[in-house]
């Protein structure tokens, strides 16, 4: 029953708005705040360097304050921001889609967080590579292809 709810489209909707809508009223109220956010949805422009990149946590912590605060735009589907990172504190723009977004900040109290954003396609495509495995070796036929 929860995979079908978080599957759904109209939950997923919800999901984003309320995160979008949060961040909004945030802004509203000029009120720093930082998101966790899921690694594999961001788009950094430029890349970050390899060095940078092997640091984060597949789910990490990003401040939105001072210089970084100033810098946040919404569009429909994403947040955008420029931020510093590592030593040489290397300037890139960084996309959060609000699907990616696990969790909205306020100083050390945690005011949303989206389930959604820990659901992972490669683990949907893992699921679905083991049932078709089975299912080739649950068939008789298949059996001398396997020894």
């Amino acid at each position: 029953m929860i995979n079908n709810i978080l599957k759904d489209e109209e939950y997923k909707h919800l999901i984003l708005k309320q995160s979008k809508e949060t961040i909004e009223l945030l802004m509203a109220k000029n009120v720093e705040f930082a998101v966790t956010a899921n690694l594999k949805g961001l788009h950094f422009e430029p890349a970050l360097p390899k060095s940078i990149k092997s640091k984060l946590a597949n789910f990490s912590l990003f401040v939105l304050s001072n210089y970084t605060y100033t810098t946040i735009s919404l569009s429909d589907t994403t947040m955008t921001f420029e931020a510093g990172f590592g030593a040489e504190n290397f300037a890139t723009i960084v996309s959060v889609p609000y699907i990616s977004i696990f969790q909205i900040v306020i100083d050390e109290s945690i005011i949303f967080i989206n389930t959604l954003a820990t659901m992972d396609d490669l683990q949907e495509q893992n699921n679905f590579h083991d049932k078709s495995m089975n299912v080739f070796k649950n068939n008789p036929s298949n059996k001398d292809l396997l020894d």
